[in-house]
């Protein structure tokens, strides 16, 4: 798997799952148990990850979707 992109806006993350589902492309939200080892702070962003081969797919759909200012620089 690829990171697509790194964040802490669960408000982004939960728009990027959607796309990524409509779309029918796998992903997975890595780190989201370690908030509650950090207390919630934040602290540690969390990565959506995808295939790699679909990653320019999925990269182009959230720059579709005027997302592309949090995609990661790979």
């Amino acid at each position: 798997m690829t990171l697509l992109l790194r964040t802490n806006d669960l408000v982004l993350i939960s728009a990027v799952e959607a796309i990524l589902s409509d779309a029918k492309i796998e992903y997975l939200v890595a780190d989201t148990h370690m908030s509650a080892v950090e207390g919630s702070v934040g602290a540690i962003p969390r990565r959506v990850m995808v295939e790699t081969n679909a990653l320019d797919r999925a990269r182009k759909l959230l720059t579709e979707a005027g997302l592309g200012h949090a995609l990661a620089k790979n």
